[in-house]
């Protein structure tokens, strides 16, 4: 992994352009990231950031969708997209000698899309048909439910989807105001990895952005600490998932990679504490992990479980009282080793695919205005101290802050659940 070089430059119109030279490979992704995303969505307007980015894929200048795939495929590569709270991005990976098909039908995408009424109204029709897949895969619904519970009253609860009867009556219109104000240059950046060349990409995200003028940047304000609260969201499902979790740090934050080791401990992998308390010795749940949802002024960190409606009471105690005990006695011996070495390797692993480096360099950069190199993360991972996760520890795992979603059948509802009353 030494030898990856960062470069941060800016195009003429002032575009952050981030590229990362990977030596040997045989690959090459191009992203542009929007800075906006749900949680700069106006009331009435929910869900306008998702149902862009895939009406922006119908027509360009000079292209239809067609085209595009005819194009990229022939090219031996990809194209795709991704709206998340606070930005949107599109991008392209293809084998390095067919890297300017990428360029080009990315480029083309955000700063020419047709955006007409045709268009329009075909991709509603896909994207009304995603709220019914989503709802119908409860452990992946169960996490937007829950970053809408622990937000609740403040932009980030409104999550990528949006409100299906705002989306079903948009239009085309609707969507060329919404570009026309946000897909301009304050909120533009470019980001490259693999066989790229610095110079290469900043030209040419130069030639196809800087045209993209005028605007500002949206003004977000961050969250304050949300209270303690619980949802229960019926479903056709008989298995019912949980989220358990509190509010953490926000992308810049010094802690930010100690709260991550208290996450890790409590719920990475098959030996974590609440793995081994909840399903190992007592087998209350199918599945039980914890997971960290990073945004540039806060995050959540939160335990999710499926089980069956008889344990739910049960497992959500166990949990609480795995993270007490932890509160109370500390780390056992070699417990950050393991952890550290466990989240090394998923970061490790993941940097050894073209997509995911792409994708952790555009976040970062986007979350927090700065591009960290793999060797950097390792290191800040190795300087965590016990002193340190028991601090973040401390100051994460308050019950007055403890949010709790159930998700299950009505007709086997555990009742209400009260957070400050499991133990913790």
């Amino acid at each position: 992994m030494s030898g990856h070089e960062i470069t941060v430059s800016r195009t003429s119109g002032g575009i952050p352009v981030v590229t990362e030279s990977v030596p040997g490979s045989q690959s090459a992704g191009y992203m542009i990231c929007v800075a906006t995303g749900s949680r700069d969505e106006t009331e009435g307007m929910f869900g306008i950031s998702h149902l862009l980015e895939h009406t922006v894929f119908r027509e360009t200048g000079t292209r239809d969708s067609y085209q595009m795939a005819k194009e990229i495929e022939g090219a031996g590569g990809e194209i795709n997209a991704f709206t998340g709270r606070e930005m949107t991005a599109f991008y392209g990976v293809t084998i390095k000698e067919t890297a300017e098909v990428a360029m080009d039908i990315v480029g083309e995408i955000v700063a020419d899309p047709k955006i007409d009424e045709e268009d329009t109204e075909l991709e509603k029709k896909i994207v009304l048909q995603e709220f019914s897949m989503v709802k119908s895969e409860p452990e992946t619904y169960i996490r937007d439910l829950f970053e809408s519970q622990l937000w609740r009253g403040h932009p980030l609860s409104q999550d990528e989807g949006g409100d299906e009867k705002l989306v079903a009556r948009m239009t085309h219109k609707d969507l060329r105001g919404y570009y026309e104000e946000k897909y301009l240059i304050p909120n533009l950046a470019v980001a490259a990895v693999g066989a790229v060349d610095p110079g290469v990409t900043a030209e040419w995200a130069e030639g196809a952005l800087d045209g993209l003028t005028g605007g500002s940047r949206n003004v977000r304000r961050a969250p304050e600490a949300p209270r303690s609260g619980y949802r229960f969201v019926n479903n056709d499902a008989d298995h019912f998932q949980i989220a358990m979790g509190f509010p953490s740090y926000g992308a810049s934050h010094p802690d930010r990679t100690a709260a991550s080791m208290l996450s890790a401990i409590l719920g990475s992998g098959t030996s974590s504490r609440l793995f081994q308390a909840v399903r190992e010795r007592k087998a209350l749940v199918y599945s039980i992990y914890n997971s960290v949802s990073q945004c540039s002024d806060a995050s959540s960190m939160a335990t999710y479980m499926s089980c069956t409606g008889s344990n739910v009471r049960e497992a959500l105690g166990t949990a609480a009282s795995e993270m007490s005990r932890l509160l109370r006695e500390g780390l056992e011996k070699g417990e950050l080793e393991r952890a550290k070495r466990l989240v090394k390797g998923a970061n490790v692993r993941a940097m050894e695919s073209t997509e995911s480096r792409l994708y952790r360099l555009g976040v970062n950069y986007m979350l927090n205005g700065s591009a960290e190199r793999l060797e950097d993360r390792l290191a800040k991972i190795d300087a965590v101290t016990e002193d340190d996760v028991m601090r973040v520890a401390r100051d994460i795992l308050r019950p007055e802050r403890l949010n709790v979603v159930v998700l299950g059948t009505d007709g086997k509802k555990p009742g209400d659940v009260d957070p400050l009353a499991l133990g913790l």
